[in-house]
Formats: structure tokens, C-alpha cells, sequence
């Protein structure tokens, strides 16, 4: 029997998570597969639950449930889509108006008919100052959509029509043959005009719509229930176009931000997906539990925003120093372990795109740009503080590279920790010095990585301007020609590292623990779980994990 301590802990930790244990609303991972109803770490609240508000993947994963774009990813390939609210679509000959047809049976999950009308309202909603979308700038690529965000057009004027209920039309700014990729992420996706508008302003930030009893959405799944610091469980969407095809019965999102609980309760068998893994336990799993975690390649750059507006961060050389003095491999091998890539830019390999390679590790030139800076060996230099949010793997990284920092060019730095929606909130008001960040890909272009530090856009966040860089972008929309826009996307990269608001570390993999009874769990680039393909088998095959996942 524990020591009563320990037991206590356990019960506590299970409590929070929402878990099998001590009075909450009890279901394991084989219950769960009997039940069809997927657990998975989702690691931090969602702030929001405003689709067009949320700017973090925690937040995506649960939207990916709740609603349904034009169009969706492919299951099996990056580089391709298939139907979502739309059944077919087709563009003009320079790829620079299209049209999208909608389901025939398209509702609303409670029951309310869905037409293009919405689409259109919801990119209208979007575009307004007053809601303070913090992805407004993708839907730029509108015509007029950006003059719209400005108030200096008429909602009229927008690039978004509706031919009939069952038709929509949008006019971009320029030819843009990917456009079905870009449709994929939820900033296009559509929001309820016709319960937002019932419950209070459009734009009222404490308008309750999405409070768990009104929520209203159009995806495979509709909110069930959401128990704050517990868990939000998602049911199945009844009025979905393609419920038929839907093979889950619902879906449990927990937020456990430690790493070290998440990995204890996925081995206890609580959980179907974890959203991480220890770094200190990944070897062994790659070793030992093969078919237990899973190791795949993200589409995913990790970095340290600057904020350029801090005294002595301000002047390029420092950053640069900054950059130049990481030792990338070291933190790979050391401390990271899980086949990550060093980043010598922004963007992760893609095909046909030719990589920025910026910075390396350079001692000498890091020290030089230093002294040039005025703080030779670090001399004068004011200390400075790493933000970063509260789990084991952020902090194990900001600690290595507080080391380096201070080994290598004499400068002394300190580590701040806050919960994940404080320190996306600090982000945002430029209340930081520097901040450990990752983005991972919206869809599958290099732009993704490069658009998102446009001046003043809602994701840049360093206070960085640079027109040259903002003219490359707009350009980069404008070109036709597929190779010459990629070539253009380059140059404007070269910009942001010379200028360095950000500082690339590692190219990133995503390193999971999957139970055995999940079937069809994605290993692809851009890690979103595409819930309506997941399916949970039971009884749970044969696992190299069994005596510990089936201790319950």
C-alpha cells in the first residue's frame, strides 16, 4: 500500500486531470475504446473558444472537432485536401477567383441550415479591428481584405460573395494556385451568425455564445461538456454532412501541462494520445517501446522571439551574437534527443524552396558582433530574462541556452515561467525580453513560416517592422509564377534573419505515446489529428506496455 502522502498526490493529480480516481467522472483507455470516446492530452487550456480568436495549437486541436472548413486536410498526404463544407470546387485560369459548392445537406449542429452566406459574414466578423483576431491578417489575401481590417472599404467591397445559399465565390489578391491548402486552416473556417448575433454583440469579447449549453458549430462533433481545469469533451455532431462516416463517439481533451503527469497517467493507462513525452524518457521509448511512441517529423520551426523594442535587444548585433553564440547540435543531442533538425532559418525543408541558412555556431563572430555593440565578453550588458510557459521541456531548453549564453559571451540570463495563456497574453503585449516560441505549419507552404512577421501582424509580436520585407510579401501574393514566388518568399527570409527579431533553434519532431487501441493516428508534417478519420479498436490489440497500461 503507498504511503498516505503519496496516495493523496495521486488522487489530487488525478482530480485536476479529470481522470480515473478519486470522485471525477471516471473512464480509462480501454472503457474509452469500448466507448469510442478518444482521451488525449491537449496540454494547456484554451483561452478561447471563439474560432476566430484562438491562435494556439491546443486551441486548433479542439477547433479541428468543433468545426469544418471549405475544405479539409488530406489524411494522407500534406500537399492534398479533401471535401469539407464544400463538395467541389474550381478556379479561374490564373488560379486568382474561386468558387466552392457546398454540401447539399449542410447544417449547423443544432439542426440550422448552413449556406455560403455564413462563410461570408464570418470573413466580414473577422476583418474587424474590434474583435481582435489575431490571425485577421491571412484572410489579407482576400481582395480588399486588408483595406477592410483598415475601414477604408465597405464590407461590400470584400472578396467573399455568395452566387446562391449554396455557392461561394472569393476573389484573391493575385493567382494563388495553393489556395485549397491555405482554405485548410480555421482562420477561413465559418463561425454561427445566427447564434453569436442571439446572445449578444459580434464583436463583444464577453459575448457568452460559446459557453457550454449555446456553443454552436458546423464539424464532425459538437461541445458535450467543459469542465475548467478538468477536461472538454466533444460528442458526435448528429446533423454533420458525413456523421455516417464519423467512427468515434467523442472525443476527451485533458490539459496536463507536466510532462512527467502526462507520461504517469498514459503508463496507468488513462490516456489514448499524450501531447509530449519527457525528453529524459524519449530514448528509451524509441528503444524499448516501438510500437508504443510514436517519432515523426513536424512541419514545425522553434525559435526565441525578440522583443526589439528592450534596450540593448534593439541593436541587430547583439541579436545576431545571441544567434550566432547557440550551439544548436549540442542542445539536440543533450537535452532534446528526439532526431530533431538544427535550424539555420525559419522555414523546414521543403520541397522546391531554397532554404535560408543564416546562422551556425560561430564563437568568434558572436563575440565580435558583441564587442561591437559596446558589451565586449558581455561587459555592461543589462540581464535579461527567457520566457517561457510552465512545462519540463521549455524550461530544460531555456536552462541550456541560459548556460551557453553565460559561457560563451559572458552575458547573465533568467528564466520566467508562467501559465500558458499568461504567456501568450505577455507575447502579445510585448511584456517579455526574449521568449522561447514554436509555430508549427498553418498548411503546407513556406509562407506560413514568413507571413506571420509582416509588420504589425497579429503572430509577430517583437515590435520588428522592415518595409522592405512587408513589399516582398505583398509581391510574393501577386506572383504567378510558382518558382518566382518561392524565390521572392526567400528574400524576404533572408531579411528576417539578418534583421533577427527571431533566433532559429531546431526544426522540430513530435514524439508521442499512442495506445494500442488507437487506429489511424497520423504521422504527418502539419500534426493536426483529423478526428473524423480516428478510430479507437477494442479489445486493444497485444502491446509491449500491456502489464502497465492494463493496471487500472
Amino acid at each position: 500500500m503507498p504511503p498516505l502522502r503519496l496516495l493523496f498526490l495521486l488522487c489530487s493529480v488525478l482530480a485536476t486531470a479529470g481522470l480515473t480516481g478519486c470522485g471525477a467522472d471516471p473512464i480509462n483507455a480501454r472503457e474509452g475504446a469500448r466507448e469510442k470516446i478518444f482521451l488525449i492530452n491537449n496540454k494547456a487550456e484554451p483561452r478561447f473558444l471563439d474560432l476566430q480568436r484562438c491562435n494556439s495549437v491546443t486551441e486548433h486541436h479542439i477547433m479541428l472537432s468543433l468545426y469544418q472548413g471549405l475544405v479539409s486536410e488530406n489524411r494522407d498526404s500534406d500537399k492534398d485536401v479533401e471535401p469539407g463544407m464544400a463538395e467541389k470546387w474550381e478556379a479561374n485560369a490564373d488560379k486568382s477567383v474561386w468558387t466552392f459548392h457546398l454540401q447539399k445537406n449542410a447544417k449547423w449542429s443544432d439542426g440550422t441550415p448552413f449556406t455560403a452566406h455564413d462563410f461570408v459574414w464570418s470573413y466580414r466578423r473577422m476583418l474587424r479591428k474590434e474583435l481582435g483576431a489575431q490571425y485577421a491578417e491571412m484572410l489579407y489575401l482576400l481582395k480588399n481584405g486588408l483595406p477592410l481590417y483598415e475601414g477604408k472599404v465597405k464590407e461590400e467591397e470584400l472578396g467573399a460573395r455568395a452566387l446562391d445559399d449554396a455557392t461561394l465565390e472569393l476573389t484573391l489578391v493575385g493567382p494563388t494556385p495553393h489556395f485549397p491548402l491555405i482554405a485548410c486552416h480555421t482562420s477561413w473556417w465559418p463561425v454561427p451568425r445566427h447564434v453569436i448575433e442571439k446572445h449578444g454583440g459580434i464583436y463583444d469579447v464577453m459575448n457568452p455564445w460559446t459557453d457550454e449549453d449555446k456553443l454552436v458549430g458546423n464539424g464532425p462533433f459538437k461541445l458535450k461538456r467543459y469542465l475548467f481545469r478538468q477536461y472538454l469533451q466533444v460528442e458526435r455532431n448528429p446533423h454533420y454532412w458525413d456523421a455516417a462516416n464519423v467512427k468515434l463517439d467523442g472525443v476527451r481533451f485533458y490539459s496536463i501541462d507536466d510532462d512527467a503527469v502526462e507520461e504517469r497517467l498514459f503508463r496507468r493507462g488513462q490516456l489514448h494520445a499524450t501531447y509530449s513525452t519527457p525528453l529524459s524518457r524519449i530514448p528509451d521509448y524509441l528503444k524499448n517501446h516501438p510500437d508504443i511512441v510514436s517519432n515523426y517529423t513536424n512541419c514545425a520551426s522553434w525559435y526565441f522571439r525578440v522583443n526589439t523594442t528592450r534596450p540593448a535587444l534593439s541593436d541587430v548585433r547583439v541579436r545576431r551574437a545571441l544567434a550566432f553564440a547557440l550551439d544548436r547540435k549540442s542542445i539536440i543531442d543533450n537535452v532534446l534527443r528526439a532526431r530533431q533538425q538544427p535550424a539555420a532559418g525559419m522555414v523546414p525543408p521543403m520541397a522546391g524552396y531554397t532554404q535560408v541558412k543564416e546562422f551556425s555556431f560561430d564563437l568568434p563572430q558572436a563575440k565580435r558582433l558583441l564587442a561591437e555593440a559596446g558589451f565586449p565578453e558581455g561587459k555592461g550588458f543589462p540581464k535579461f530574462n527567457i520566457l517561457i510557459s510552465k512545462n519540463e521541456a521549455s524550461r530544460q531548453i531555456a536552462e541550456a541556452v541560459q548556460a551557453m549564453w553565460r559561457q560563451n559571451l559572458g552575458i547573465s540570463v533568467g528564466v520566467t515561467q508562467q501559465d500558458f495563456s499568461v504567456y501568450l497574453t505577455s507575447q502579445q503585449k510585448l511584456d517579455y525580453d526574449i521568449c522561447w516560441a514554436g509555430w508549427n505549419a498553418d498548411y503546407f507552404d513556406p509562407a506560413t513560416f514568413i507571413d506571420m512577421w509582416m509588420t504589425d501582424g497579429g503572430n509577430n509580436e517583437t515590435g520588428w517592422s522592415n518595409k522592405d520585407f512587408d513589399q516582398l510579401l505583398a509581391d510574393a501574393k501577386q506572383c504567378a509564377d510558382a518558382q518566382e514566388r518561392l524565390a521572392i518568399l526567400t528574400k524576404a527570409e533572408g531579411i528576417l534573419m539578418r534583421d533577427s527579431p527571431v533566433l532559429p533553434l531546431y526544426f522540430g519532431t513530435r514524439t508521442r505515446l499512442i495506445h494500442p487501441a488507437v487506429k489511424h493516428w497520423p504521422q504527418r508534417l502539419l500534426d493536426n489529428p483529423v478526428w473524423y478519420h480516428l478510430d479507437l479498436v477494442y479489445p486493444p490489440p497485444a502491446s509491449s506496455m500491456d502489464a502497465e497500461l492494463n493496471r487500472n
